[in-house]
């Protein structure tokens, strides 16, 4: 006579489902690498507008500050010609807009937009 036993089903992963999974984490990671140095850049962007803003009064004073605040911090992907500065009760206002184009393979490009103003 045979015992019973307690067998149960086996649980888990396929190999198949391992490397569909792995290569899905693989690619939101090369995305992520590429992706995390363009927000970067765009944090100090927008503290080189906040401290720009209060630099000077006049436009060419605020593009002169930011332009060498963003050669301290390797601010490359806008410059202070880029800026739109006006005046709005009585405080100056610094805005920016810029794209930035990541080459991911082939003909595939992920595109980040950054836009913000002074505080």
């Amino acid at each position: 006579m045979n015992a019973p036993c307690n067998e149960r089903p086996q649980r888990g992963i396929t190999l198949i489902g391992l490397l569909f999974w792995g290569a899905i984490i693989a690619f939101l990671l090369i995305i992520g690498m590429q992706a995390v140095p363009a927000v970067q850049e765009s944090f100090a962007v927008q503290h080189a507008v906040d401290k720009a803003a209060h630099a000077g009064d006049t436009v060419p004073a605020i593009r002169n500050a930011f332009d060498k605040l963003a050669g301290v911090d390797y601010i490359n992907s806008i410059a202070g010609k880029d800026l739109t500065i006006t005046k709005s009760d009585g405080r100056i206002v610094v805005a920016y807009a810029y794209t930035k184009e990541i080459h991911l393979f082939g003909p595939a490009y992920l595109e980040l937009k950054f836009a913000g103003h002074s505080h």
